[in-house]
């Protein structure tokens, strides 16, 4: 992997540690959670706005013409004689949630690093520029094993709580953590994707950003009907992970590939095959975009060689104080 101006000259591209987590704060200053810029997978570039801060009601008083008829509030108005309208007042901090998928399919890369890493290194970024905005941050942190829910809070401890769950959680290969197991009778109701997403509908509160980063292998129709659940209240950027080998099968020849519990032959020649292969992973990421566009979902995708930081500031724009 080519080393980064914000990475340690070894970092891995395998794991991710939290000493390298933590140096992403300072890049993260630069990235900006209101404006989105992102270039959807077939149909070019697009700009959108974060809604930005939620609003909170405040109170209501006579309605006044040029007043916004929308913002009527018809239960008062119900019982008084003349008509009253909404006031609201912005929110002091605005919800963030990070949903961090650490699956067996993200631990894996021809190119760059593991999806996993990159996914993480975009989660602590995240995590990091919410700090810094002043958000309260939060989030889901998944894998095939165990599913690790935090509230959000205020404050620098919320992202080294986020970043050290990250390094920690159970699913990384090879990792030394205690699993937790699940609560009783949860077992096998569903895969870790749908869980994750059912958690996710049932912690988003209103008016939150929601980041969802993921490969979205396995997006299940149940889960999308948990994930365009969140989008009707919040304002959600799905980040899509994604290998080169994944989008085309490397020049025609045989290919030896290897994990730590088994190793697989592979044959490029067929160009039927080749054909087939690349027509699939163009279906899923259409798919993706189609629902990302139908719920009003900023969709980002991000391989495993980009820097997550260009990256986030380019998608996500830059702060400018």
């Amino acid at each position: 992997m080519p080393r980064l101006d914000h990475l340690a000259s070894d970092a891995s591209p395998v794991s991710v540690s939290q000493a390298g987590l933590i140096r992403l704060n300072g890049p993260a200053r630069a990235i900006a959670l209101d404006v989105l810029r992102v270039n959807s997978l077939q149909t070019g570039a697009y700009v959108s706005h974060f809604r930005g801060r939620g609003m909170e009601f405040d109170e209501s008083r006579p309605y006044q013409p040029g007043d916004d008829p929308r913002s009527i509030d018809w239960r008062v108005t119900a019982r008084s004689t003349t008509a009253y309208t909404k006031l609201f007042r912005e929110e002091r901090e605005r919800p963030v949630l990070v949903m961090t998928d650490l699956r067996s399919n993200m631990h894996f890369a021809t190119r760059g690093c593991f999806k996993s890493v990159n996914a993480s290194r975009a989660a602590a970024l995240i995590s990091w520029a919410a700090h810094h905005r002043g958000d309260r941050l939060g989030g889901i942190v998944f894998g095939d094993t165990t599913h690790r829910e935090l509230k959000p809070r205020l404050g620098r401890r919320a992202a080294l709580r986020y970043v050290h769950q990250l390094v920690e959680h159970p699913d990384w290969p090879n990792s030394k953590s205690d699993r937790v197991e699940p609560p009783l009778g949860t077992e096998n109701k569903s895969d870790p994707f749908e869980q994750a997403m059912s958690s996710l509908r049932r912690v988003a509160r209103p008016g939150s950003l929601v980041v969802v980063i993921s490969d979205f292998i396995g997006f299940s129709r149940a889960a999308q009907s948990y994930l365009s659940s969140v989008a009707r209240h919040n304002e959600v950027l799905a980040v899509f992970l994604n290998d080169a080998i994944e989008r085309q099968l490397p020049p025609p020849g045989r290919y030896r590939i290897v994990s730590p519990s088994d190793e697989l032959a592979i044959d490029t020649y067929s160009n039927a095959a080749r054909r087939d292969y690349e027509h699939e992973f163009e279906e899923r990421s259409l798919e993706l975009e189609t629902f990302c566009h139908r719920y009003g979902i900023h969709l980002m995708p991000m391989s495993t060689e980009d820097d997550p930081v260009a990256t986030l500031q380019t998608a996500l724009g830059r702060r400018t104080h």
